[in-house]
């Protein structure tokens, strides 16, 4: 049984590891801090299980699931959360997670959770498994055909007819990634995804990796669908999904599978004429300020540099810190200041705590910098400040200073 636990927390991801393995020695546990990591394990290794934070950087685990759900389609998912909110669970229950932790997560509730999948896991019939197999082998025949078909390759004898027949008309969709430092691995898994859902939903066809950087669509419209509504979902999906620019070519309707080569090398030589874009769908910049807030508001006491922040929400830093002070009011260094601030005016309230362990509680580890902001935003400093609230409430007990 292999198990995948994704949480951008160490300390949870390793402890849920330790316990899943002193259960259950047999098992395979892998870790992964990331989406990015998450995605690259589930396709080296046969992943069974998988627990999942709400919130990680780049991708919350619901986006997560949601396109992955379709490549891997009978793997168990648990949800993981800090936060008890009935939405985050009703969305994660929606896209098929079996059940939604709360941490810190409980040895005995893990052990139950983890015994149930594995029993349904077992349960599930070898016929099942290997006539699913057998679908996938043949999806990827005829999509690695139609990729060398479309690069203008050789496909020798193999008789297209029966291939011909199913999509006697049929547009082309190509998207172009731009990659970034770190490569376009995640980023060419989500579009293949979310475009191989949306050719579903609006008709029959598939998507097919035509290489490292581009993806290639092919869809026959059901009889009532529009073109033009499934390019408008194209776009919208992959806007709200993709943090790296893109292109997106689209043909014309053909009728004749020979030109499909003709075709591909037209898209291509238009993408090189074209600028890469990127241009956030209407609520994703809400989405990823709400998702820095959370994250902010957990991890205050850890490193919180805008870049950092920025590739937790996969957007350029300087865009990202203009979309927070636009949504928020204020700008980001001066609202995570604000946070660490007020977290350590209450500590300070706390006289057992030494001064030095506060600040280092709130973020700061250089105790002079944690008193020079201190006082930059107060007046005092945090022992004066201390002396003074605990005058204060002294007196708001009746109890003379002394």
């Amino acid at each position: 049984m292999n198990i995948l636990i994704a949480d951008d927390e160490r300390v949870i991801r390793e402890g849920i590891m330790r316990t899943i393995k002193h259960l259950y020695p047999k098992y395979e546990v892998y870790v992964a801090e990331r989406a990015e990591d998450a995605v690259r394990l589930m396709e080296e290794q046969h992943i069974h299980i998988v627990l999942t934070d709400i919130l990680m950087p780049g991708m919350s685990g619901l986006e997560f699931m949601k396109i992955t759900r379709r490549r891997f389609p009978y793997v168990k998912w648990v949800v993981i959360s800090a936060h008890s909110e009935f939405a985050y669970a009703q969305e994660a229950v929606r896209l098929g997670a079996r059940d939604y932790l709360l941490k810190p997560i409980g040895k005995s509730k893990l052990q139950e959770i983890i015994g149930n999948l594995t029993e349904e896991i077992q349960q599930d019939s070898d016929l099942s498994r290997q006539g699913e197999r057998l679908r996938a082998s043949l999806r990827f025949l005829r999509e690695g055909v139609f990729q060398r078909l479309a690069s203008g390759l050789d496909i020798g004898n193999l008789d297209l007819s029966p291939f011909i027949a199913d999509y006697s008309s049929y547009y082309l969709v190509m998207v172009q990634l731009e990659p970034g430092e770190g490569g376009v691995r995640l980023e060419h898994f989500i579009v293949e995804n979310v475009l191989s859902e949306l050719v579903e939903r609006h008709g029959r066809g598939f998507v097919v990796s035509y290489d490292r950087r581009s993806l290639l669509g092919l869809i026959t419209l059901e009889e009532h669908a529009r073109i033009g509504q499934f390019q408008a979902e194209v776009q919208e999906h992959l806007s709200h999904y993709l943090k790296i620019p893109f292109q997106l070519l689209y043909s014309g309707l053909s009728h004749d599978f020979s030109s499909v080569p003709q075709v591909v090398k037209r898209m291509r030589e238009a993408s090189a004429s074209q600028a890469f874009e990127l241009e956030p769908v209407k609520g994703s910049g809400e989405k990823a300020v709400e998702v820095a807030l959370h994250y902010i508001r957990e991890h205050y006491a850890e490193d919180l540099s805008l870049e950092r922040m920025a590739s937790v929400v996969f957007l350029n830093p300087a865009y990202f810190s203009q979309l927070f002070k636009q949504k928020t009011g204020q700008g980001y260094k001066e609202y995570v200041t604000s946070l660490r601030l007020e977290q350590a005016k209450l500590l300070l309230l706390n006289p057992k705590l030494k001064l030095a362990e506060i600040a280092e509680r709130v973020g700061y580890q250089d105790m002079k910098h944690f008193t020079q902001m201190f006082r930059k935003r107060t007046g005092l400093t945090p022992t004066e400040y201390r002396q003074q609230a605990n005058i204060n409430i002294q007196l708001s007990k009746g109890t003379p200073p002394q």
